[in-house]
């Protein structure tokens, strides 16, 4: 193999494949890129058996070729090197021999044979999405899947295709999210899958340059996805079992509705949170109105207010925001953990977001006012006196 290409597009490309590679692995050649000449560009591709990565780079080939080499070692390489230098690639026996302008590099690598085959998936279950709808969508559920693989379910997120509609949605047993989208192209079938989180973590990651629709690819059998892009292919396995019902979780009523603004009701809990942070993270919501019935419209101004604090040996805070207060219960005092509190309102990106309460100790609603369709859905906390 004997190619040409530019810095800054080969940084990129092992960037975007890195995410892949392998960090603790009994197979040496997981740890490293496959790099092979691909009709007239260079494709990069990396696995860790879970998910794979393969990415076309642009490039001048000279000799057809494939090798792998150490993933990191690589991309560190590169990226050291100056954004407008012309880079050749070179395979020698078992070695790469790298070379720019001033500099040359060898890295022992293992032959492309030893690395394994990324399943190009070729299922007729397919759809369409709109990029940045896709992005947005994922960035609000993705971050509620479990951390851990204690329910393996909940270590992902649910992809539910009814006809023009996706919904996706993602709970670890404090809290749920929940966003329904429409799809450029159906499916063609109704059909509900478990992407692992840490694939949809990386497929909202390399969207941000998409502008083409990305193509959902499911496997016959439902053991794979491939979402495809312009010049990248992400492959994963999908988690086995059923998703829990999500209607069932979401309150249909609420006695209590509070509209705040979203970066005032962000900021507030990003100060209560310091001080909540010695303290099991514990945010109180102390909510003030007047009785206005169970009405299903914000008024035309303020009508309580919301006071968001903390309380810890080390020192308390308060912060008070003007709010519309709608309801049979207009006046309730609630405790949320303020890093999920956090956690959702940095991904709603309308000016104001609405609460929906029912107790101290049943679990609120938040929904942006007037914007996409999504809901969270976040337990409370336990308030003792002090607290």
């Amino acid at each position: 193999m004997q190619i040409s290409c530019i810095q800054e597009n080969l940084a990129k490309g092992l960037g975007i494949v890195g995410r892949a590679v392998a960090t603790r692995s009994t197979l040496p050649v997981l740890s490293n890129v496959l790099l092979e000449t691909d009709q007239g560009r260079l494709k990069l591709a990396a696995t860790n058996l879970e998910i794979g990565i393969t990415c076309w780079v642009g490039a001048m080939i000279e000799a057809e070729g494939s090798i792998t080499v150490p993933g990191r070692l690589l991309s560190d390489l590169v990226s050291s090197l100056a954004p407008d230098k012309v880079i050749s690639l070179q395979t020698k026996g078992a070695s790469l021999h790298l070379t720019c302008p001033g500099y040359d590099a060898n890295l022992r690598g293992i032959a492309a044979e030893e690395f394994p085959v990324i399943p190009q998936v070729a299922g007729n279950a397919s759809c369409a999405v709109g990029p940045k709808d896709l992005q947005e969508a994922l960035g609000q559920v993705g971050f509620a899947a479990a951390t851990d693989d204690t329910r393996p379910v909940l270590a992902g997120v649910q992809f539910c295709f009814r006809g023009n509609a996706l919904t996706l949605a993602a709970a670890d047993g404090f809290r749920l999210a929940v966003r329904n989208l429409e799809v450029v192209r159906p499916l063609g079938e109704d059909l509900e899958i478990i992407v692992p989180a840490r694939a949809v973590q990386e497929v909202a990651r390399i969207l941000s340059d998409q502008e083409e629709p990305v193509e959902i690819v499911i496997t016959p059998n439902r053991s794979q996805v491939l979402f495809h892009l312009n010049s990248v292919d992400l492959v994963s396995r999908l988690i086995e079992g059923t998703f829990p019902n999500v209607q069932q979780i979401i309150p249909t009523r609420h006695a209590t509705r509070v509209i705040v603004g979203t970066k005032d009701f962000q900021n507030a809990n990003k100060i209560a949170s310091l001080i909540a942070r010695d303290a099991n993270n514990i945010v109180r919501l102390v909510i003030n109105g007047e009785p206005s019935g169970n009405g299903n419209h914000a008024s035309e101004g303020p009508t309580g207010q919301v006071s968001v604090g903390a309380v810890a040996d080390v020192g308390d805070t308060h912060s008070t925001l003007d709010a519309v207060v709608e309801g049979e219960n207009p006046q309730i005092t609630i405790a949320f953990n303020g890093k999920y509190l956090g956690d959702v309102l940095g991904v709603i990106n309308t000016a104001q977001v609405s609460l929906e309460l029912n107790s101290p100790s049943s679990p609120g609603v938040l929904r942006p006012v007037g914007g996409s369709a999504y809901t969270h859905v976040i337990m409370p906390m336990h308030l003792t006196r002090s607290g």
